[in-house]
């Protein structure tokens, strides 16, 4: 049945106007004033803003980490996710040193299928080198998964030496592939977490001690420079330093093609957290994750580079575990606390709040930040991030005018606590359509069965 939202005001990265939208076999096949079709299912978005289905290419669903599995699969994660107005996401596939990527990306899709709620796509990570990994990273392309991810952290399990960076930059060069780096030095890491445990500092305040600013800044600094010998774009997770900011923006001016993603606890949430009265009681636990949080200049610096368009992706790294039975598992040693804190549900409107209402970023770049810019740099463009004639019918109708509180009791993730507990809200996903069905109403997930689907995309061509 051909459905049409009638009265709303589109918003795009580059548009706001009022107009309808038509929509059929789930697509947007016509936008303009008046629209009419008989025996068509109206919707009333009226007084409400008309925004492409956002897109978070950061998660981490149903992940193991040691002796912790994330809070959120693929079931709850995508479910907190269209909730939260995200029809899209990118799960980062986990490969293990010794199995082939093929090996890694059955397990993960074993992982999703059947069992999500919005849209979904992977990013492969890749831990160790050689030839048959060369050949592979043309199968994920071929698979519609042209992106990856090398870590420079977490000695032993993920983290690569430069040579192997260098080659692999190479050869995403050749095969239309992008990689994604997660940029803190991690032998400088492995070095502060050894000398705080030989003072007898096991406390979670002191996870951020062992991950100073310039852990952050040298990955970044290094990275740019073999990314520069390589010839070949980069894309960094998780930026969180007014330091390796400046290091980025300074090389983006000399011509490089550095593509920088932030967080929303990155722009929210600072480091006297770490210090709270709750440190007594183990609490800080609940925002130990990797980069930490920072200090109010990292957060001034962030948002700046995000006004400026320094920054060109809004994600939410969302890696949710449980503070009891999980987090507590570091409770004699902050290094064997499950890093990541979740975030999917609530980044669309925590960016509405404290971005485009504080007027730190407009309501443009809040679509360009949170799902155009995403769609273009991962290959989905135009078939989602925008609202467009052809485009996939992804929309989510937003009421401006309702007022909430963000709690862990009202949340949609499976996790038992919330970083931003208590966070006052105005506004609230209304509607959302996945590719045209219907199955967000009113607020309320109105679905029997998840529909999601794989995403095949396109191999890397820049934005």
């Amino acid at each position: 049945m051909t459905t049409i939202i009638k009265g709303g005001k589109i918003v795009t990265a580059s548009d706001a106007y009022y107009a309808d939208l038509k929509i059929d076999n789930g697509k947007i096949i016509s936008i303009g004033e008046n629209l009419y079709e008989k025996d068509s299912k109206k919707i009333d978005a009226t007084n409400c803003y008309i925004f492409p289905g956002a897109i978070d290419p950061h998660t981490h669903f149903d992940l193991e980490v040691g002796n912790a599995v994330t809070a959120d699969d693929f079931e709850s994660g995508t479910k907190a996710a269209i909730i939260g107005g995200t029809t899209t996401i990118i799960d980062f596939v986990n490969h293990n040193k010794g199995e082939t990527l093929n090996d890694a990306l059955n397990n993960w899709k074993r992982k999703a299928e059947g069992k999500t709620y919005c849209d979904y796509g992977f990013h492969m990570t890749i831990s160790e080198w050689n030839e048959n990994i060369s050949d592979e990273m043309k199968d994920m392309i071929d698979k519609g998964i042209p992106s990856f991810k090398m870590y420079m952290a977490y000695k032993e399990r993920l983290q690569v030496d430069d040579d192997i960076i260098l080659k692999a930059l190479k050869r995403s060069k050749e095969i239309g592939g992008l990689i994604e780096f997660h940029c803190e030095n991690g032998d400088m890491i492995d070095f502060l977490i050894e000398e705080e445990k030989t003072k007898e500092h096991f406390s979670p305040k002191f996870h951020p001690i062992s991950r100073p600013n310039e852990v952050e800044k040298e990955a970044v600094s290094r990275l740019i420079s073999l990314a520069k010998v390589a010839g070949q774009p980069i894309y960094i997770v998780h930026l969180s330093t007014k330091e390796a900011l400046k290091e980025t923006i300074e090389a983006k001016k000399e011509g490089q093609e550095i593509y920088v993603e932030t967080c929303p606890q990155y722009l929210l949430l600072d480091d006297s957290l770490y210090e709270d009265e709750n440190s007594k009681n183990f609490e800080v636990a609940k925002y130990v994750l990797s980069p930490p949080l920072r200090k109010k200049v990292d957060i001034k610096a962030l948002w700046n580079g995000l006004k400026n368009n320094y920054i060109d992706i809004i994600a939410t790294d969302h890696c949710s575990f449980n503070y009891n039975g999980q987090k507590t598992l570091g409770k004699n040693d902050f290094s064997k606390i499950p890093n990541g804190i979740p975030g999917v549900e609530h980044r669309f409107l925590l960016m509405y709040n404290y971005g485009v209402l504080t007027d730190k970023i407009s309501i443009n770049q809040l679509v360009d930040l949170t799902s155009t810019n995403a769609a273009k740099i991962f290959g989905l463009y135009p078939r989602k991030g925008t609202i467009a004639v052809g485009s996939d019918a992804d929309i989510v109708i937003w009421n401006p005018n309702h007022l909430s509180t963000i709690t862990a009791k009202n949340q949609t993730h499976k996790v038992d606590y919330t970083p931003y507990e208590g966070f006052k809200i105005k506004g609230r996903v209304e509607h959302v359509f996945l590719r045209g069905h219907h199955i967000v109403k009113h607020s309320k997930l109105d679905l029997e069965e998840s529909l999601g689907r794989f995403v095949y995309r396109e191999p890397f061509k820049g934005r």
